[in-house]
Protein backbone atom coordinates (compact mmCIF):
# COMPACT_ATOMS: atom_id res chain seq x y z
CA UNK A 1 0.00 0.00 0.00
CA UNK A 2 1.42 3.38 -1.15
CA UNK A 3 1.12 6.27 1.67
CA UNK A 4 1.26 9.44 0.83
CA UNK A 5 0.87 12.99 3.13
CA UNK A 6 0.16 16.34 2.16
CA UNK A 7 1.82 16.04 -0.88
CA UNK A 8 0.25 14.28 -3.43
CA UNK A 9 2.34 15.75 -6.51
CA UNK A 10 4.03 11.84 -6.63
CA UNK A 11 0.91 10.46 -7.69
CA UNK A 12 -0.27 10.03 -11.34
CA UNK A 13 -2.91 7.47 -10.85
CA UNK A 14 -6.88 7.73 -10.53
CA UNK A 15 -8.71 6.64 -7.24
CA UNK A 16 -11.87 5.76 -6.03
CA UNK A 17 -11.72 7.14 -3.05
CA UNK A 18 -13.36 7.48 0.72
CA UNK A 19 -12.59 10.01 3.07
CA UNK A 20 -13.36 9.93 7.01
CA UNK A 21 -11.77 9.58 9.99
CA UNK A 22 -11.98 6.17 10.00
CA UNK A 23 -10.57 5.86 13.77
CA UNK A 24 -11.63 2.00 14.65
CA UNK A 25 -12.23 0.50 11.44
CA UNK A 26 -15.23 -0.99 12.29
CA UNK A 27 -17.36 -3.17 10.27
CA UNK A 28 -19.06 0.34 8.80
CA UNK A 29 -15.46 0.92 7.73
CA UNK A 30 -15.01 -2.14 6.18
CA UNK A 31 -18.22 -1.72 4.45
CA UNK A 32 -16.78 1.17 2.72
CA UNK A 33 -13.60 -0.18 1.93
CA UNK A 34 -14.87 -3.43 0.47
CA UNK A 35 -17.15 -0.72 -2.09
CA UNK A 36 -13.97 1.50 -2.63
CA UNK A 37 -12.15 -1.82 -3.81
CA UNK A 38 -14.74 -3.15 -5.81
CA UNK A 39 -15.66 -0.11 -7.27
CA UNK A 40 -12.02 0.57 -7.90
CA UNK A 41 -11.88 -3.19 -9.43
CA UNK A 42 -14.28 -2.11 -12.20
CA UNK A 43 -12.60 1.17 -13.36
CA UNK A 44 -9.47 -0.27 -13.31
CA UNK A 45 -8.11 2.43 -11.00
CA UNK A 46 -6.60 2.92 -7.64
CA UNK A 47 -8.69 1.95 -4.31
CA UNK A 48 -7.79 4.86 -1.95
CA UNK A 49 -8.73 6.63 1.24
CA UNK A 50 -7.78 10.17 2.43
CA UNK A 51 -7.82 10.40 6.45
CA UNK A 52 -7.04 13.34 8.85
CA UNK A 53 -4.14 13.21 12.04
CA UNK A 54 -4.09 13.86 14.27
CA UNK A 55 -7.96 14.18 15.06
CA UNK A 56 -9.58 16.78 14.39
CA UNK A 57 -10.94 17.19 18.16
CA UNK A 58 -7.46 16.94 19.67
CA UNK A 59 -7.06 20.35 17.31
CA UNK A 60 -10.02 22.05 18.02
CA UNK A 61 -10.84 20.74 21.13
CA UNK A 62 -8.71 19.43 22.92
CA UNK A 63 -10.20 18.67 26.06
CA UNK A 64 -12.93 16.97 24.03
CA UNK A 65 -10.43 14.89 22.33
CA UNK A 66 -11.59 11.06 22.29
CA UNK A 67 -8.47 8.19 23.54
CA UNK A 68 -8.02 6.70 19.49
CA UNK A 69 -9.08 3.27 18.96
CA UNK A 70 -6.73 2.84 16.09
CA UNK A 71 -3.58 5.29 16.07
CA UNK A 72 -2.20 6.04 13.06
CA UNK A 73 0.32 3.24 13.19
CA UNK A 74 -2.35 0.87 13.41
CA UNK A 75 -4.67 2.42 11.36
CA UNK A 76 -1.90 2.26 8.36
CA UNK A 77 -1.18 -1.73 8.80
CA UNK A 78 -5.09 -2.46 9.08
CA UNK A 79 -5.67 -0.33 5.99
CA UNK A 80 -2.69 -2.47 4.71
CA UNK A 81 -4.65 -5.51 5.47
CA UNK A 82 -8.09 -4.58 4.15
CA UNK A 83 -6.52 -4.48 0.77
CA UNK A 84 -6.43 -0.35 -0.09
CA UNK A 85 -3.91 0.79 -2.86
CA UNK A 86 -3.56 4.34 -1.16
CA UNK A 87 -3.65 5.88 1.90
CA UNK A 88 -3.64 9.37 2.10
CA UNK A 89 -2.75 11.67 4.89
CA UNK A 90 -3.73 15.24 5.36
CA UNK A 91 -2.66 16.73 8.56
CA UNK A 92 -5.65 18.21 10.14
CA UNK A 93 -4.72 22.06 11.28
CA UNK A 94 -7.00 24.75 12.32
CA UNK A 95 -6.26 26.23 8.78
CA UNK A 96 -7.53 22.85 6.95
CA UNK A 97 -10.60 23.29 9.14
CA UNK A 98 -11.35 26.52 7.63
CA UNK A 99 -11.34 25.53 4.05
CA UNK A 100 -14.12 25.58 2.03
CA UNK A 101 -16.15 22.99 0.75
CA UNK A 102 -15.23 23.51 -2.39
CA UNK A 103 -11.67 24.59 -2.23
CA UNK A 104 -11.39 21.25 -0.45
CA UNK A 105 -12.72 19.43 -3.35
CA UNK A 106 -10.38 21.00 -5.76
CA UNK A 107 -7.42 20.08 -3.80
CA UNK A 108 -8.87 16.20 -3.87
CA UNK A 109 -9.17 15.92 -7.66
CA UNK A 110 -5.74 17.73 -8.18
CA UNK A 111 -4.20 15.37 -6.19
CA UNK A 112 -5.88 12.24 -5.97
CA UNK A 113 -8.22 12.32 -9.02
CA UNK A 114 -11.05 10.36 -7.94
CA UNK A 115 -13.51 9.00 -10.85
CA UNK A 116 -15.64 8.15 -7.88
CA UNK A 117 -16.33 8.50 -4.05
CA UNK A 118 -17.77 6.18 -1.58
CA UNK A 119 -19.16 7.67 1.38
CA UNK A 120 -21.64 7.16 3.99
CA UNK A 121 -24.87 8.66 4.23
CA UNK A 122 -23.80 11.05 6.83
CA UNK A 123 -21.10 12.48 4.95
CA UNK A 124 -20.22 15.80 5.28
CA UNK A 125 -16.63 18.06 4.69
CA UNK A 126 -15.34 20.76 4.65
CA UNK A 127 -15.48 24.55 6.83
CA UNK A 128 -18.41 23.52 9.56
CA UNK A 129 -19.45 21.02 7.75
CA UNK A 130 -21.15 22.79 4.70
CA UNK A 131 -20.26 20.24 1.77
CA UNK A 132 -23.51 17.90 1.98
CA UNK A 133 -23.78 15.07 0.44
CA UNK A 134 -26.45 16.55 -1.87
CA UNK A 135 -23.09 19.54 -3.26
CA UNK A 136 -20.98 16.18 -3.69
CA UNK A 137 -23.51 14.84 -6.04
CA UNK A 138 -23.86 17.80 -7.76
CA UNK A 139 -20.53 18.37 -8.25
CA UNK A 140 -19.30 15.12 -9.44
CA UNK A 141 -21.81 15.43 -12.29
CA UNK A 142 -20.97 18.38 -13.68
CA UNK A 143 -17.06 16.47 -13.94
CA UNK A 144 -18.46 13.08 -14.81
CA UNK A 145 -17.72 11.18 -11.66
CA UNK A 146 -19.70 8.77 -9.50
CA UNK A 147 -20.81 9.30 -6.30
CA UNK A 148 -21.73 5.79 -4.37
CA UNK A 149 -23.64 6.13 -0.98
CA UNK A 150 -23.07 2.91 1.46
CA UNK A 151 -26.04 2.37 4.31
CA UNK A 152 -24.96 2.06 7.83
CA UNK A 153 -23.90 -1.50 9.14
CA UNK A 154 -26.14 -1.93 11.91
CA UNK A 155 -25.18 -4.82 14.69
CA UNK A 156 -27.91 -6.01 17.32
CA UNK A 157 -30.33 -3.10 16.64
CA UNK A 158 -27.01 -0.89 16.81
CA UNK A 159 -25.63 1.42 14.18
CA UNK A 160 -22.02 0.73 14.42
CA UNK A 161 -19.63 3.86 15.00
CA UNK A 162 -16.82 4.26 16.38
CA UNK A 163 -18.35 6.46 19.43
CA UNK A 164 -19.99 3.30 20.26
CA UNK A 165 -17.12 0.56 20.09
CA UNK A 166 -15.17 3.32 21.98
CA UNK A 167 -18.10 3.40 24.60
CA UNK A 168 -17.93 -0.56 24.40
CA UNK A 169 -14.38 -0.55 25.31
CA UNK A 170 -14.17 1.79 28.12
CA UNK A 171 -16.68 -0.36 29.67
CA UNK A 172 -15.41 -3.39 29.39
CA UNK A 173 -17.47 -5.01 27.08
CA UNK A 174 -14.73 -6.20 25.25
CA UNK A 175 -16.48 -9.39 23.91
CA UNK A 176 -19.34 -6.92 22.20
CA UNK A 177 -16.57 -4.69 20.72
CA UNK A 178 -15.36 -8.13 19.03
CA UNK A 179 -19.09 -7.61 16.91
CA UNK A 180 -18.64 -4.11 16.70
CA UNK A 181 -14.62 -4.56 15.17
CA UNK A 182 -14.95 -7.47 13.41
CA UNK A 183 -11.99 -8.76 15.06
CA UNK A 184 -10.11 -8.26 18.53
CA UNK A 185 -9.81 -5.47 20.45
CA UNK A 186 -5.83 -5.24 21.18
CA UNK A 187 -3.12 -3.62 22.42
CA UNK A 188 0.97 -3.70 21.45
CA UNK A 189 3.84 -2.52 23.45
CA UNK A 190 7.09 -3.44 24.46
CA UNK A 191 7.43 -5.12 28.01
CA UNK A 192 8.50 -3.18 30.42
CA UNK A 193 10.41 -4.43 33.67
CA UNK A 194 8.52 -5.02 36.45
CA UNK A 195 9.07 -5.82 40.38
CA UNK A 196 8.73 -9.33 39.51
CA UNK A 197 6.15 -10.15 42.58
CA UNK A 198 4.45 -12.01 40.00
CA UNK A 199 7.03 -14.57 39.53
CA UNK A 200 7.66 -14.78 43.27
CA UNK A 201 4.15 -15.61 43.89
CA UNK A 202 5.01 -18.33 40.94
CA UNK A 203 2.44 -16.23 38.83
CA UNK A 204 4.49 -14.55 36.54
CA UNK A 205 3.51 -11.84 34.55
CA UNK A 206 4.31 -9.52 30.79
CA UNK A 207 3.93 -5.91 31.70
CA UNK A 208 2.74 -2.97 29.49
CA UNK A 209 2.73 0.51 30.23
CA UNK A 210 -1.20 2.02 28.87
CA UNK A 211 -0.16 3.46 25.70
CA UNK A 212 -0.72 7.46 25.61
CA UNK A 213 -3.70 8.31 23.82
CA UNK A 214 -5.17 4.98 22.86
CA UNK A 215 -8.25 3.71 24.42
CA UNK A 216 -7.84 1.32 27.15
CA UNK A 217 -10.43 -0.90 28.53
CA UNK A 218 -11.87 -0.34 32.20
CA UNK A 219 -9.55 -1.80 34.82
CA UNK A 220 -10.80 -5.50 35.57
CA UNK A 221 -9.40 -8.45 34.74
CA UNK A 222 -9.75 -9.94 30.99
CA UNK A 223 -9.53 -13.36 28.98
CA UNK A 224 -7.27 -12.37 26.39
CA UNK A 225 -4.42 -13.33 24.10
CA UNK A 226 -1.08 -12.97 23.75
CA UNK A 227 0.74 -12.33 19.77
CA UNK A 228 4.67 -13.20 20.25
CA UNK A 229 7.24 -14.45 18.08
CA UNK A 230 4.42 -15.73 15.62
CA UNK A 231 2.26 -17.56 17.93
CA UNK A 232 -0.82 -17.16 19.86
CA UNK A 233 -0.82 -18.00 23.66
CA UNK A 234 -3.75 -18.18 25.66
CA UNK A 235 -3.49 -15.79 28.82
CA UNK A 236 -5.32 -14.01 31.49
CA UNK A 237 -4.55 -10.05 31.76
CA UNK A 238 -5.56 -7.69 34.30
CA UNK A 239 -5.86 -4.06 33.96
CA UNK A 240 -5.42 -1.59 37.01
CA UNK A 241 -3.11 -0.69 39.71
CA UNK A 242 -3.39 -3.64 42.00
CA UNK A 243 -4.81 -2.07 44.76
CA UNK A 244 -4.10 -5.09 47.00
CA UNK A 245 0.05 -4.23 47.00
CA UNK A 246 -0.83 -0.54 47.34
CA UNK A 247 0.08 -0.18 43.88
CA UNK A 248 -0.26 3.65 42.26
CA UNK A 249 0.43 3.27 38.78
CA UNK A 250 -1.62 1.90 36.06
CA UNK A 251 -0.19 -1.83 33.91
CA UNK A 252 -1.84 -4.12 31.91
CA UNK A 253 -0.53 -7.29 33.29
CA UNK A 254 -0.86 -10.68 31.60
CA UNK A 255 -0.37 -14.55 32.77
CA UNK A 256 0.25 -16.51 29.59
CA UNK A 257 -1.11 -19.72 30.53
CA UNK A 258 1.01 -22.70 30.77
CA UNK A 259 4.56 -20.73 29.12
CA UNK A 260 7.58 -19.87 30.88
CA UNK A 261 10.50 -17.08 29.42
CA UNK A 262 11.58 -14.15 29.55
CA UNK A 263 9.72 -11.67 27.58
CA UNK A 264 11.38 -8.02 28.94
CA UNK A 265 12.10 -5.53 26.39
CA UNK A 266 9.82 -7.76 23.49
CA UNK A 267 6.76 -6.31 21.03
CA UNK A 268 3.89 -7.79 22.08
CA UNK A 269 0.03 -7.54 21.33
CA UNK A 270 -2.62 -8.31 23.54
CA UNK A 271 -6.01 -8.72 22.33
CA UNK A 272 -8.85 -8.91 24.89
CA UNK A 273 -11.99 -11.31 24.65
CA UNK A 274 -14.03 -11.52 27.49
CA UNK A 275 -13.97 -9.14 31.15
CA UNK A 276 -13.74 -11.61 34.05
CA UNK A 277 -14.28 -9.15 36.67
CA UNK A 278 -13.95 -5.67 38.18
CA UNK A 279 -10.58 -5.00 39.43
CA UNK A 280 -10.90 -5.11 43.46
CA UNK A 281 -8.69 -4.64 46.82
CA UNK A 282 -8.55 -8.08 48.91
CA UNK A 283 -7.81 -8.22 52.57
CA UNK A 284 -4.36 -10.30 52.32
CA UNK A 285 -1.97 -11.11 49.49
CA UNK A 286 -3.06 -14.86 50.19
CA UNK A 287 -6.65 -13.89 49.06
CA UNK A 288 -4.89 -12.52 45.85
CA UNK A 289 -3.21 -15.59 45.21
CA UNK A 290 -6.45 -17.58 45.20
CA UNK A 291 -8.52 -15.04 43.38
CA UNK A 292 -5.43 -15.20 40.66
CA UNK A 293 -6.12 -18.97 40.61
CA UNK A 294 -9.46 -18.65 40.14
CA UNK A 295 -9.00 -16.34 37.38
CA UNK A 296 -6.80 -18.53 35.34
CA UNK A 297 -8.86 -20.97 36.12
CA UNK A 298 -11.95 -19.30 34.30
CA UNK A 299 -9.65 -18.45 31.19
CA UNK A 300 -8.78 -22.01 30.84
CA UNK A 301 -12.92 -22.60 31.29
CA UNK A 302 -13.24 -19.82 28.07
CA UNK A 303 -10.82 -21.05 26.14
CA UNK A 304 -12.06 -24.57 26.52
CA UNK A 305 -15.66 -23.40 24.96
CA UNK A 306 -14.17 -20.51 22.44
CA UNK A 307 -12.73 -20.03 19.58
CA UNK A 308 -10.86 -16.59 19.48
CA UNK A 309 -10.77 -15.08 16.35
CA UNK A 310 -8.16 -15.31 14.05
CA UNK A 311 -5.70 -12.35 14.68
CA UNK A 312 -5.90 -9.28 12.49
CA UNK A 313 -2.49 -8.44 13.02
CA UNK A 314 0.94 -9.45 14.21
CA UNK A 315 2.74 -7.41 16.69
CA UNK A 316 4.89 -4.45 15.56
CA UNK A 317 6.26 -1.73 17.68
CA UNK A 318 8.29 0.13 15.09
CA UNK A 319 6.12 3.11 15.17
CA UNK A 320 6.11 3.24 18.87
Amino acid sequence: MNILRDDFSSFHGETVLTIGKFDGLHVGHQALIRTVREEANALGVHAALLTFDPHPLAVLRPEAAPPLITPLPEKTRLLAHYGLDLMAILTFTRELAQTRALDFLARIENGLRPRAFVVGPDFAFGYRREGTLDMLRAWAKERGKRVVVVPPVVVDGNRVSGSLVRKKLLAGYVGEAVALLGRTYAITGRVQSGNRRGSRIGIPTANLLPPAGQVVPTNGVYVTQVFWNGTAHPAVTNIGVRPTVDGTTRFIETHILDWQGDLYGECIRVAFLERLREERKFPSLDALIAQIHADIDAARRWFATHTPPTPTLSPSCKNE
